[in-house]
């Protein structure tokens, strides 16, 4: 009796196991292809900023609650959350850190779209 009890315990173990593996792989497809959309919706150059930095161009926008790329409006956000996040008035180094980056993520983002203007006001020109 106990050689059946020990054969339902590993037959059960492996159908656990199976399905668990199962779901794995189909959370990690999903995960791939949620990356790959992301990645397409974004100019190469904007998605390898977005690795470098380690921020997406959109959690950057969040951070500093700005809608669109405006350089005194990132400016003026940033100093204003730069200053409260400040670890000597009880700011949170962290969050410091998170606006720091998001500012380094747009200013990025603001370069690549001056090349990118520049590049087609060249090509417009020959």
């Amino acid at each position: 009796q106990a050689k059946y009890l020990a054969q339902i315990i590993l037959v059960g173990a492996q159908v656990v196991g199976r399905a668990f593996m199962r779901a794995l792989r189909q959370e990690f497809a999903a995960s791939r292809a949620a990356a790959d959309a992301r990645g397409r919706s974004e100019r190469p150059q904007s998605a390898a900023a977005s690795r470098i930095i380690g921020i997406s161009l959109q959690e950057a926008q969040q951070i500093l609650n700005v809608s669109n790329l405006n350089p005194e409006e990132i400016q003026k956000n940033y100093d204003h959350l730069f200053k409260v996040n400040d670890k000597s008035v009880g700011g949170s180094f962290y969050l410091q850190s998170k606006v720091v980056r998001a500012k380094e993520r747009l200013d990025e983002e603001l370069r690549i779209q001056g090349k990118d203007e520049k590049e087609k006001g060249w090509k417009a020109e020959t």
